[in-house]
């Protein structure tokens, strides 16, 4: 079973995009579950069919912790397997410790033994946030593959070199990898090269390109995947290349994170404003 973590800055369509790839790869005969590891438990809604699934947390709040996977599991499009983790009430308590306690219980009720014979676990980890509970799926081997969604706005490039710290750190002492730069458009000036180019600084790949496509917001409209909603349309195609280019990636690197002045030096080169 090959466990993956996507990463990347707040708003950057990292929720989308692991949906759209998790469905790819169902499509394709794939066995997978999802963790959703943001408390606004969005990460699995389209694989649910827009269904608002009962988190972990809540799940524990309210029918305490006498429970069974089917309690805080639910099948998805083409039988993938959903969890979202959730947080704590507003205001109260530490967000990073829905994380902790959701793999925690899954682990305890045998989410990841053989009962499913998974192929993949995908965390869809908030933010890029790298430190206490959000760290979670990439330490102590809960996560080996990290990837980071990201663009070539200034701050979105700026955070996936942030999270490549942290994977940095964790890498150090355990089995924690970069798989590769998936770069979600925002029909940037030559957004293509500049993020080529900022993986090729830090050691690794753009794993895939996602092209802006308006049927990503159609088919969310409707509650559902690009693959779901309408699996001949070119968007569709797109989600299955990055699937495909994870499913054969051979390519797992320690990052090489840069200095922020490096940084900004390489937004100025392709005419950006640093």
């Amino acid at each position: 079973m090959r466990k993956v973590a996507i990463y990347g800055k707040g708003g950057i369509g990292k929720s989308t995009t692991t949906q759209n790839t998790v469905a790819a790869l169902a499509e394709a005969g794939k066995k997978v579950m999802v963790v959703g590891c943001d408390p606004k438990a969005d990460s699995t809604r389209l694989l649910l069919g827009g269904l608002s699934q009962k988190t972990v947390l809540d799940t524990l709040r309210t029918e305490g912790e006498d429970l069974d996977l089917e309690d805080v599991v639910k099948v998805g499009f083409k039988g993938t397997r959903n969890v979202e983790s959730g947080g704590p009430e507003p205001g109260v308590g530490c967000a990073g410790r829905g994380i902790i306690t959701s793999i925690n219980l899954l682990e305890q009720l045998g989410a990841y033994s053989d009962k499913w014979e998974l192929d993949y676990v995908f965390y869809d980890v908030l933010g890029d946030v790298v430190c206490g509970g959000f760290a979670m799926p990439i330490r102590d081997g809960k996560a080996e593959e990290i990837y980071i969604v990201c663009s070539g706005e200034m701050m979105a490039m700026y955070a996936a070199n942030n999270i490549c710290k942290g994977i940095v750190k964790f890498a150090e002492s355990g089995v924690v990898r970069l798989g590769g730069l998936i770069c979600n458009s925002r029909k940037v000036d030559r957004e293509a090269d500049l993020i080529q180019a900022l993986a090729d600084k830090l050691g690794t790949q753009m794993i895939h390109f996602v092209p802006r496509d308006n049927m990503v917001q159609r088919a969310e409209i409707n509650r559902k995947t690009v693959i779901d909603y309408d699996p001949t349309v070119g968007q569709a195609d797109e989600y299955r290349q990055l699937a495909m280019a994870i499913d054969n990636n051979k390519m797992f690197v320690i990052p090489k994170p840069l200095e922020t002045e490096e940084l900004e030096k390489l937004l100025i080169e392709f005419g950006l404003e640093a």
